[in-house]
């Protein structure tokens, strides 16, 4: 009987229900890993499966359904779904402050600027809670000591990254924060300094998992504001798949507790 190949979703999850989040899809292949799909949305996402989904040009906010996108991944590749890594805070308790999860990486990885963000009662808030609870009835419960498939792991790329490309500190790929990166270039030679970047990180990626560089849009610095933030989102979900994969090779450390976990990935 020939075994299903397996899959992984990152999902680089808005922190509101009005922002879109990026969503990329890996499946393992005989020759290893291979990133495959790379969307802006959610519904960007599951237009992949469904082509009867209609689109906007730009990509909008929407609530998760866990169960759609599983589905939806499967339908795509033929693979089964043994792991979903996101970018946000998820806790198997109500987060109300920094958890321990939080203070364990700033503390390891502070001095390399990629402190994490403070999480309350209201960011994420219900968000987290709902994005936890539907992957975990969807056969994902949240793991944040071992890696067992099927699972859902928190991942933040800001020190993924600097593991991946050995950087001694946090990476200038945001966009909101150009104006910061790079004080002393015009709006037009900043951007082209982003997008320099993102195919850094892009091309970095695809030597874990090819077609990583595939999938990043190609934009330009006359490009919308909307196209260049869709790309970052994709860029991030990317780096949440190859996470997930790090970690199923059993080369990822958790940083927290048995209530909430952050998985980070060893390269030295």
């Amino acid at each position: 009987m020939t075994r299903r190949p397996r899959a992984v979703l990152g999902i680089d999850a808005a922190w509101t229900l009005t922002q879109p989040s990026g969503v990329a899809l890996a499946v393992e292949m005989n020759a290893g890993w291979r990133m495959v799909a790379a969307e802006p949305s959610y519904d960007h996402f599951l237009a992949q499966a469904d082509h009867s989904i209609s689109l906007d040009t730009r990509p909008s906010g929407s609530a998760p359904d866990a169960a759609q996108l599983v589905r939806a991944a499967e339908d795509f590749t033929g693979a089964r779904v043994v792991l979903v890594a996101i970018d946000m805070p998820l806790s198997r308790t109500a987060i109300v402050s920094r958890r321990t999860a939080d203070n364990e990486v700033s503390r390891a990885y502070g001095a390399r600027k990629c402190s994490t963000h403070t999480p309350s009662t209201t960011r994420p808030g219900a968000i987290s809670d709902n994005l936890r609870e539907g992957f975990e009835a969807a056969g994902f419960p949240l793991r944040t000591t071992v890696i067992e498939e099927p699972g859902l792991i928190e991942v933040y790329p800001h020190p993924a990254l600097v593991e991946l490309t050995e950087a001694s500190e946090r990476l200038p790929y945001k966009l909101a924060k150009t104006r910061t990166y790079w004080k002393n270039l015009n709006p037009i030679d900043r951007k082209k300094q982003l997008i320099a970047m993102w195919a850094k990180i892009a091309n970095a990626l695809d030597e874990p998992v090819p077609g990583s560089a595939h999938q990043l849009a190609r934009v330009h610095p006359s490009s919308a504001g909307f196209e260049l933030k869709a790309t970052e989102d994709c860029l991030d979900a990317m780096v949440c798949a190859w996470v997930a994969i790090e970690a199923l090779r059993g080369q990822c450390k958790p940083f927290g507790d048995e209530e909430a976990a952050i998985w980070i990935p060893l390269r030295n």
